[in-house]
C-alpha cells in the first residue's frame, strides 16, 4: 500500500475549542492511505499563514515591536508566518534590512511555526541570492513572486522559477498577483512548474476563481493551492485549497486560522459564517493599497507605529474612521 505523510505544528494550548489537529491529521492520513495515494511533496502548512507586517519607524525596522508581534501571532495559534513579502514591505527594505529581518524572524520564531520568507524579485539572480540567504537561516519555504515591471513570457516564468527552485534548499511557493506585477501565471504554466519536485505550492491572488479551478484540475496533488485573497478563502478551499496567506490574519490570527480549520474539519457552515462575518473588515483592509490599511489597523491595536515608507502614505481619514468603526464592532479595539 502507498504511504502518505503529513505533518503540522501542534496547536498552542487554548487555541480553538473545536480544533483537534492530531485527529484531523490521522483522519486525512487514513483516507489517503486507503485510496493508495502517495504524496511525495511537502505540504508547508494547512490553515492560515499571516503575511506579516514589518513594524518600522523613522529610525528603521522596530525589532522590539516585531518580536512582540511574532510572539503574539504564535500565541494566538497562527499556522505559519510569511516574512518580508508584500505586506511586510519587502520592496522598500534595503538588501541589508531584508536579510536582517529574515535573520531576526528566524531566531524569534525558532521553529515554533513554519517560516516562509519572501525572496522574489524582478531580478532572478537577486531572488536566488535572497533565497539562499533565507535557506541558510532556516526558512521552511520561500515565497517567490512573478517578475514585475520588466515582466516576462510564460516560458520566462518557467525558466526563472526553475532557476530559483534549483538553487533553493527549501520548498518554493509561487506567488501570482497580476494586479501588482502585470504578469499572470497561466494554468498550463502551473502544470509545467508543478512537475519540479521543489515547487510545492502557489499563492493565487488573481481574483478569478477559474484561475484556481484550472490549476487544481491540471496539477492535482503536485501543487498545494493557497488563497491570496482574504475574501475568497472559503471558495478557494472548496476547490481543494489548503488555506490562505492572509492580511486579515495580522489583526485576527486565531479567527483566520479557525475559518480555515473549520473547513478542513468538515464544518462548512462554521467556516462560511466566519468568512461572511469578517467580510466588511476584509473590504476595509483593502480599501487602499495594501499594507496601508493593515498598518493603520495594527497601530490602532498597539502593535506598531502607523509608519510607511514612500511611495506609500498613511490612510485617508474617512477610510480610517470607517475601518476603526468596524474594528470596534468586532471587539478588536475599544
Amino acid at each position: 500500500m502507498a504511504h502518505w505523510s503529513f505533518s503540522m505544528p501542534a496547536a498552542p494550548e487554548g487555541r480553538g475549542k473545536n480544533r483537534d489537529s492530531n485527529s484531523f491529521t490521522n483522519k486525512r492520513n487514513k483516507q489517503f492511505q486507503e485510496r493508495g495515494i502517495h504524496m511525495s511533496k511537502k505540504i508547508v502548512f494547512q490553515g492560515a499563514a499571516t503575511a506579516l507586517i514589518t513594524p518600522t519607524n523613522a529610525n528603521g525596522v522596530d525589532y522590539e515591536a516585531y518580536g512582540k508581534l511574532i510572539d503574539w501571532q504564535i500565541e494566538q495559534g497562527i499556522d505559519a508566518l510569511v516574512i518580508a513579502a508584500t505586506t511586510g514591505e519587502g520592496s522598500t527594505l534595503s538588501d541589508a534590512e531584508h536579510k536582517n529581518v529574515i535573520a531576526f524572524a528566524a531566531e524569534r520564531i525558532n521553529k515554533r511555526v513554519p517560516m516562509i520568507c519572501g525572496t522574489g524579485s524582478n531580478d532572478t539572480a537577486y531572488s536566488i541570492e535572497l533565497t539562499k540567504y533565507a535557506c541558510a537561516h532556516g526558512a521552511d519555504a520561500v515565497l517567490v513572486v512573478t517578475p514585475y515591471y520588466n515582466k516576462t513570457t510564460q516560458g520566462g516564468l518557467v525558466a526563472s522559477f526553475t532557476a530559483t527552485a534549483e538553487a533553493s534548499e527549501a520548498p518554493v511557493i509561487l506567488y501570482n498577483v497580476p494586479s501588482r506585477t502585470g504578469v499572470n501565471i497561466l494554468p498550463e504554466t502551473y502544470e509545467k512548474l508543478s512537475e519540479h519536485e521543489n515547487i510545492v505550492a502557489c499563492k493565487e491572488e488573481n481574483g478569478d476563481i477559474t484561475s484556481v479551478a484550472d490549476p487544481a484540475r491540471l496539477c492535482g496533488d503536485n501543487l498545494t493551492i493557497y488563497s491570496g485573497n482574504d475574501d475568497q478563502v472559503v471558495p478557494i478551499m472548496s476547490l481543494g485549497g489548503k488555506g490562505v496567506i492572509s492580511v486579515l490574519a495580522n489583526p485576527c490570527p486565531a479567527e483566520t486560522s479557525l475559518m480555515c480549520h473549520k473547513w478542513l474539519d468538515g464544518d462548512v457552515k462554521g467556516s462560511r459564517e466566519l468568512q461572511l462575518k469578517y467580510l466588511p473588515f476584509i473590504h476595509a483592509l483593502f480599501c487602499e493599497v495594501n499594507p496601508i490599511p493593515v498598518k493603520a489597523a495594527m497601530a490602532a491595536m498597539g502593535y506598531c507605529e502607523d509608519y510607511l515608507r514612500l511611495p506609500l502614505v498613511p490612510m485617508t481619514d474617512a477610510k480610517r474612521e470607517n475601518m476603526l468603526g468596524i474594528m470596534r464592532g468586532l471587539g478588536l479595539i475599544g
